[in-house]
C-alpha cells in the first residue's frame, strides 16, 4: 500500500502510532530529544509511542556521551531511559571535556568526564615522570566536583576538598547549564527557608539585585569559606573513599553503593547513615543553617573592603574612596538580604570571553574554570587531540634538569588544525601547551610548544639514532623559545616527525631539543584506574588554585 492509498483520517497523528514499534524506533534516530517530546504532546497515542525505552535508548545513543555498554550500566540505578537520556544532554553534553583557571602550570587543569551515573571533575597534577614516562610513571589527579544524577534524574552537587587531613564533600546546588557554556563558576546561592507575606516577597525580590559575580572577591572568598565550613562531611566511609569510577564489572556493586550514599548525604546532611531515601519524601536538606546575623558579623570587614581584584582602579580623591567603599558595603547587604540561608552553587553560563592565540583571557577575581573549545576534527586531521609529552630521546630517556630533579617533566599538549592567518590557503598543526609539570615555567601556558605546516615536508634529516622507529612523515616548523611571559615568548625553527599516528616528536634545529609525543585518552585512564589518585586542597582552593606562587602544592 502506498502513502495515496492510505485513508485521509490515517494520516498525520495516527498514522506514526500505526508503525511498528521497531520501525519507529529507525525513524526516531532522525529526531533530536526535543522532537519526541514535542510529538508525546500531539496526541495520547503518540505519547505512549515515544515514551517507550527502546526509543529513549536510541536518544541515549545518538547524544554519544557514553558507549553503549555504560549506557546499559547506568539503567540500573534510574528510572528510565527518557531520565538518563535528560541528563546526558543537560548535564554531560555542556559539561565534559577540559576546563582551566588562569595558572594551569600549578594544577589547574581539570578534565571533566562520566563518573558513574554521574560526572566527575578532575585535576591533572603537574608531575615528573620516570624513564619509561607515563606508563611507569601513572597520571596523577585529584577530585573537584560531581554531579550526581538522581534515581528521578534531578542533580546533586558535591564539592570534593579537604578539611585538615580528612577528606570532605561539601553539597551544593546546580543552578543552571547553559548549553554552550564556556564558565563554569563556584557560587554562593542565597536561599529562602521562612514564609513570607507578598508584600515582603515584593521587598524581597525587589532587594536582590546584586549577584555573587558583583560582590568583591574578599566577599566571595569569605562566604565561600563560610559555607564550606558549615556544610562539609567527612569522607570516612570505604565506599565513599574508594574510586570515582567502576574500573571493573566488580566495581559495580560498588559504585550504586556509593552513589546511594551521596544521595542520602546530599539530601539529609550530616545525619544520613540511618535514614532511608524512601522515607520522609518531602524533606529537602537544607545545605546552610546559620543566623544571618552571624554572616555580617564574619564579614564585617569594613577596613580591608578594597580587594586585589580592585587595584587597578584610580580614585580621584578620598570622596571617591568613601563613595566606592560604601556601594561595594551596600552590594553586600543586597545579597545578604535576598536569603536567610547559603549555600553552595555551580553555574555553568557562556559568557563573551576575549582571547590571545586562542587562550581565554581569565580573571583572578572569580571562582570560575573557562573550557577550551575542542573541535571535532575532520577526516584528514589524524593528530587531533589531546597529546602527553616529555623532553628527551629516544621516548622514556631520563633528562636531568638543571637543578638535579629526578624525571622528567611531564606536559598535556591539544593539537588542532587551525588556517594561516597570513595565508589562507595553508593548514597549521598547533601544539598547544595547557599543563607543565616543572615549578619554573619556562614555556608559557597556552602558549603554541609548535606550529608546524602540514604541506611543508621537511628535508631536515631526524639529528639521532632512530633507535629501530621509522618515521612516517615529518613538517617543516617553529617551536617556542624558552622565556617566561605569556608575550614576550618567540619561536625558533624545527621540525615534527611522525612516528605513527600516536607518536611524535618534535625537534628544535639549533639545540636538537627533541619532545616526544604520546597521544593521551585520559578518560580511559582514569576508568582503567591506571591513574594515581592524591588528596585533594581545601574546598575554595580546590575548585580554582588562584595563589600566583608558581610551586606545586599537590604533591
Amino acid at each position: 500500500m502506498t502513502i495515496g492509498e492510505f485513508p485521509s483520517e490515517s494520516l498525520g497523528t495516527s498514522l506514526l502510532p500505526s508503525l511498528p514499534e521497531d520501525i519507529f524506533a529507525v525513524i526516531s534516530r532522525s529526531l533530536s530529544p526535543s522532537d519526541i517530546c514535542n510529538l508525546s504532546f500531539c496526541s495520547k497515542s503518540l505519547c505512549a509511542l515515544v515514551g517507550s525505552e527502546e526509543i529513549w535508548l536510541a536518544q541515549c545513543e545518538l547524544v554519544k556521551a557514553l558507549p553503549l555498554s555504560e549506557i546499559l550500566q547506568w539503567r540500573i540505578g534510574i528510572r528510565s531511559y527518557k531520565v538518563l537520556c535528560r541528563f546526558l544532554v543537560e548535564v554531560m553534553k555542556p559539561l565534559a571535556g577540559i576546563w582551566v583557571q588562569r595558572n594551569p602550570e600549578l594544577g589547574n587543569v581539570v578534565y571533566v568526564m562520566p563518573g558513574f551515573l554521574s560526572l566527575v571533575g578532575c585535576r591533572m597534577i603537574p608531575q615528573r615522570v620516570g624513564p619509561l614516562g607515563i606508563q611507569e610513571g601513572r597520571v596523577v589527579w585529584s577530585p573537584v566536583f560531581e554531579i550526581i544524577c538522581g534515581f528521578d534524574g534531578s542533580n546533586k552537587f558535591f564539592l570534593h576538598g579537604r578539611d585538615g587531613k580528612d577528606s570532605c564533600l561539601y553539597p551544593g546546588f546546580v543552578t543552571g547549564i547553559e548549553k554552550t557554556c564556556n564558565v563554569l563558576h563556584l557560587e554562593v546561592e542565597p536561599r529562602r527557608e521562612k514564609k513570607l507575606l507578598c508584600s515582603e516577597i515584593d521587598r524581597e525580590e525587589a532587594s536582590r539585585k546584586v549577584s555573587f559575580s558583583e560582590l568583591t572577591l574578599k566577599d566571595k572568598t569569605d562566604l565561600l569559606e563560610l559555607v564550606t565550613s558549615h556544610v562539609g562531611l567527612h569522607d570516612g566511609s570505604e565506599p565513599l573513599a574508594g574510586r570515582l569510577f567502576p574500573t571493573s564489572k566488580d566495581d559495580e556493586s560498588m559504585s550504586l553503593e556509593r552513589r546511594t550514599m551521596l544521595l542520602k548525604m546530599h539530601k539529609f546532611g550530616g545525619n544520613w547513615k540511618h535514614k532511608n531515601l524512601e522515607e520522609e519524601k518531602e524533606l529537602c536538606y537544607n545545605p546552610m543553617h546559620v543566623d544571618i546575623e552571624r554572616i555580617w558579623k564574619n564579614l564585617a570587614h569594613d577596613n580591608k573592603d578594597i580587594d586585589s581584584d580592585d587595584d587597578d582602579n584610580d580614585f580621584g580623591d578620598y570622596h571617591d574612596f568613601m563613595d566606592y567603599k560604601e556601594s561595594k558595603k551596600e552590594h553586600r547587604q543586597s545579597f545578604l538580604s535576598a536569603g536567610d540561608t547559603f549555600g553552595l552553587s555551580l553555574r555553568a553560563s557562556y559568557d563573551e570571553v576575549s582571547s590571545y592565540l586562542g587562550w581565554p583571557d581569565m580573571s583572578y577575581n572569580h571562582f570560575s574554570l573557562y573550557k577550551i573549545p575542542v573541535k571535532s576534527p575532520m577526516k584528514d586531521q589524524v593528530y587531533a587531540g589531546l597529546w602527553g609529552g616529555t623532553f628527551g630521546w629516544p621516548p622514556g630517556t631520563f633528562v636531568e634538569d638543571y637543578e638535579g630533579k629526578t624525571g622528567n617533566a611531564f606536559y598535556l599538549l591539544m593539537l588542532t588544525y587551525e588556517q594561516s592567518q597570513e595565508d589562507r590557503g595553508k593548514i597549521l598543526l598547533v601544539g598547544q601547551k595547557i599543563l607543565e609539570g616543572t615549578e619554573e615555567v619556562k614555556r608559557p601556558t597556552g602558549s603554541n610548544m609548535f606550529v608546524v605546516d602540514v604541506d611543508a615536508p621537511s628535508l631536515e634529516p631526524f639529528p639521532f639514532d632512530a633507535d629501530g622507529r621509522e618515521f612516517e612523515h615529518s613538517f617543516q616548523g617553529d617551536g617556542i623559545a624558552d622565556g617566561y611571559g605569556f608575550r614576550n615568548t618567540s619561536s625558533v625553527p624545527g621540525s615534527l616527525y611522525v612516528i605513527s599516528n600516536d607518536h611524535l616528536a618534535f625537534v628544535w634545529r639549533e639545540t636538537r631539543d627533541v619532545f616526544t609525543l604520546q597521544r593521551l585518552n585520559l578518560e580511559e585512564i582514569l576508568k582503567r584506574g591506571l591513574g594515581v589518585c592524591v588528596p585533594p586542597l581545601r574546598p575554595t582552593m580546590n575548585f580554582t588554585y588562584m595563589e600566583r606562587l608558581f610551586h606545586n602544592v599537590f604533591l
